[in-house]
C-alpha cells in the first residue's frame, strides 16, 4: 500500500468540491493506495513545467496532480479540470 500525504493547497481545493465529487475523490484516493489499481486511474507521468510529476483521473474532467516521495509515499499536490497543468 501506497501512503498519501496531502499538500495544504490540494485540501483547499478539495474543500471547495461539491459533496459527490468529493466523496468520488477520496474514493479515487484510495484506490491509488493500492498500486494493483494504476492502470484502471491512468496514472501516467507529466511533462513541461509538472516534469517529475504524475497525475491520475477522478472522472472524465478531474484530475490529481502529485510526485511521489519515495516507493511507497505520495504527496498530493492539486486537484482540479486540465487548467491545473497550467
Amino acid at each position: 500500500m501506497i501512503e498519501v500525504c496531502f499538500k495544504p493547497s490540494f485540501v483547499r481545493q478539495a474543500k471547495r468540491l461539491d459533496k459527490e465529487l468529493f466523496d468520488e475523490v477520496l474514493e479515487k484516493i484510495e484506490q491509488f493506495r493500492d498500486k494493483n489499481n494504476h492502470k484502471k486511474l491512468g496514472i501516467h507521468k507529466l511533462h513541461g513545467p509538472l516534469a517529475g510529476k504524475w497525475s491520475f483521473s477522478v472522472n472524465y474532467k478531474i484530475r490529481i496532480v502529485f510526485e511521489y516521495e519515495n516507493p511507497t509515499t505520495a504527496v498530493l499536490l492539486a486537484i482540479g479540470n486540465h487548467s491545473i497543468y497550467d
